[in-house]
């Protein structure tokens, strides 16, 4: 075979090889969670997760766990922070920089943000994204910033129109907030999305609808549509990403988030089990 046409085979088999490379590794939130720590981690990791997804503990106790579980059942770490919106914008801003320096000392796989306020102009919001990407570079640790309502990126337009102005910006997807706020189901193929993906450095896997942020539960048939349309899209950033590992943490949450029985609270669906569940869905896309 001549070195041309060497060369032109592996550049069509590069796409196969790169696809064939890469991971995605999944992660748990711990929202809701009531189990001790080691409990948590130890059923997170039989459940077939690589990780969890959580805020800083608040006490040191709760961080030796964590730390300790961390090692003992070899899983990773993505750490949740934000703005506190009760702040006025300057001293969210010293105390944002301040638990982000703390985040990072964990060298976490990734750093997951709430950040800004929905009610600030686009130059405070931009100061927390500017700040994130700053540690980014020193430290080499992502600094994400989720969709989310209450925050910067609460619509899809206020998420484009950030991204605009920095090019930078890496986003966690939580497609289901705009699929509420917008009232009406995103699809693949809507273009303000296909803008967005290029972007997208992890994803939050919940499914949302036009009337609410968490269908009752993703295994029920009539929530089959609302399920194939989230799959969709995460699978085309997935499939699309550059890089070797690509990041999900399952997110469906507790009551009263999810759905109960009027009058007794009971929930709809067991949280744990719609969180594995629809990660399993994802998974199958990939075998």
């Amino acid at each position: 075979m001549s070195p041309k046409a060497l060369i032109l085979l592996l550049l069509l088999l590069l796409p196969m090889r790169i696809c064939a490379q890469q991971k995605i590794l999944f992660f748990l939130t711990d929202w809701g969670n009531n189990l001790s720590m080691d409990a948590f981690l130890a059923k997170a990791k039989a459940s077939g997760y690589d990780g969890v997804e959580l805020w800083m503990p608040t006490s040191e106790d709760k961080k030796t766990s964590l730390k300790e579980g961390l090692k003992k059942y070899e899983l990773q770490v993505i750490f949740l922070h934000g703005t506190n919106r009760n702040l006025p914008f300057e001293e969210a801003l010293r105390v944002y920089e301040e638990g982000l320096k703390e985040i990072l000392s964990w060298k976490p796989m990734k750093v997951n943000s709430h950040t800004g306020n929905d009610f600030w102009t686009q130059e405070q919001n931009l100061a927390f994204i500017e700040l994130g990407d700053r540690y980014e570079k020193q430290v080499g640790i992502p600094v994400l910033h989720e969709t989310h309502r209450g925050r910067f990126s609460y619509t899809l337009p206020d998420a484009l129109a950030m991204l605009r102005k920095f090019p930078n910006l890496k986003y966690t997807l939580d497609i289901s907030h705009w699929m509420v706020v917008h009232e009406r189901t995103l699809t693949e193929n809507d273009p303000g999305l296909r803008e967005i993906f290029p972007s997208v450095d992890h994803i939050h896997a919940r499914v949302g609808y036009a009337e609410g942020p968490q269908v009752p539960n993703p295994a029920a048939p009539e929530w089959e549509n609302e399920v194939k349309v989230h799959v969709a899209i995460w699978e085309k950033i997935i499939r699309s990403y550059s890089g070797d590992v690509f990041t999900v943490t399952t997110e469906f949450g507790p009551p009263p988030y999810m759905q109960t029985v009027p009058f007794t609270k009971q929930p709809l669906a067991d949280q744990w089990e719609a969180n594995v569940w629809i990660m399993n869905a994802l998974k199958s896309r990939f075998q």
